[in-house]
């Protein structure tokens, strides 16, 4: 969800209140201050219960919303496919477990090791998967953001004529200044060119009169 809001140091204290209410918590916090705007992006974890109640408190009167997306997937068939699996090879694993007890040679004793090493790995890696799917259950996520547009963004879009027009004046000194340092480095010129037309002068005279 996208919301414009008109200032986001309340909007953000307004945030702190609807969430508590909501009984959630923000995962993450992100701002971003920019020319054209500032910017803040929230990720807030909240029962499945209070989904619907959270999304009100940011659609009703909190501000403009100017995006929304909500969407659901549905994890039954991929939990009961882990759950089952799971079980099958926690069988399995006590099998081995009976089997090393009995094993009679060295290599035999390593298969079935290595066999138990696997499937503990399996194992493990089947249960966090269940773990992350009953979080993802029991607790909705919204990836909020919040911005503000600013008027102006530019240093020289300053509030007020007269700014402005100070700006202007001190542009146009500053060019000034510029240009006659630029006439005052061709200094060397400005004594040359004459001088060279004087000689050119005199050489042209005296060819003229011979």
């Amino acid at each position: 969800m996208t919301v414009q809001v008109g200032d986001i140091i309340k909007s953000q204290s307004q945030i702190q209140s609807i969430v508590k209410k909501n009984q959630a918590y923000i995962q993450k916090e992100t701002f971003r201050n920019s020319d054209m705007r500032d910017e803040m992006e929230f990720t807030i974890r909240v029962p499945h219960q209070q989904f619907e109640s959270l999304i009100n408190s940011f659609s009703d009167g909190f501000g403009t919303v100017t995006a929304k997306n909500i969407y659901s997937d549905d994890v039954t068939e991929e939990y009961v496919d882990i759950s089952i699996k799971l079980e099958n090879k926690k069988i399995y694993l006590e099998k081995y477990r009976d089997m090393l007890k009995s094993a009679k040679s060295t290599s035999d004793m390593l298969e079935i090791q290595e066999n138990i090493r696997t499937l503990e790995d399996e194992i493990d890696v089947s249960e966090g998967r269940l773990k992350f799917i009953d979080d993802r259950v029991k607790y909705s996520t919204l990836n909020l953001t919040l911005f503000k547009e600013k008027v102006r963004s530019s240093t020289t879009s300053k509030v007020g004529f007269g700014s402005r027009f100070a700006d202007s004046l001190t542009e146009g000194w500053n060019g000034l200044v510029a240009l006659l340092l630029g006439v005052i480095s061709l200094w060397p010129l400005l004594i040359l060119v004459p001088i060279g037309i004087v000689i050119w002068r005199k050489w042209w005279s005296r060819k003229n009169k011979k």
